[in-house]
């Protein structure tokens, strides 16, 4: 899913990063995927104050890097603090929305980036033709 948008510079490091990432990693031929895309699209716009980003893996195996997909969708969560989430997830507005406010909560723990997170954080950063608008 590619919408263009005209989006400010990318930042630099990952203490730049906007508060939030959540990216959708998926593969185009997945059904489920392509269904996917319009709901996380209405999330992004649901939650503005996070940057969302949808990466077809197989398209963007470089950006994507040696984060190990399993299953379809997968989604990362993470912000300069560390990766927040990853990992599958059902593609229903309402389980995402529920996994997105409960780590906005106060005092949730982060795991530390793994390089391939980081190195695919930084990526995405600066590749806005994956970002998906807020709005």
């Amino acid at each position: 899913m590619h919408l263009p948008i005209t989006p400010p510079a990318a930042p630099s490091s990952l203490q730049d990063l906007p508060v939030n990432w959540v990216v959708c990693l998926c593969a185009d031929w997945c059904g489920l995927c392509r269904d996917y895309a319009e709901v996380f699209a209405q999330m992004a716009a649901r939650y503005p104050d996070s940057r969302f980003a949808w990466l077809d893996i197989e398209d963007e195996a470089e950006l994507v890097g040696d984060i190990d997909v399993e299953t379809f969708p997968t989604l990362l969560v993470a912000d300069a603090g560390g990766t927040r989430f990853l990992g599958p997830l059902m593609p229903q507005a309402q389980t995402l929305s529920r996994l997105l406010d409960s780590l906005a909560q106060p005092g949730q723990p982060a795991t530390s980036h793994l390089p391939s997170t980081q190195a695919l954080l930084r990526g995405l950063a600066a590749a806005p033709q994956h970002w998906i608008p807020a709005g």
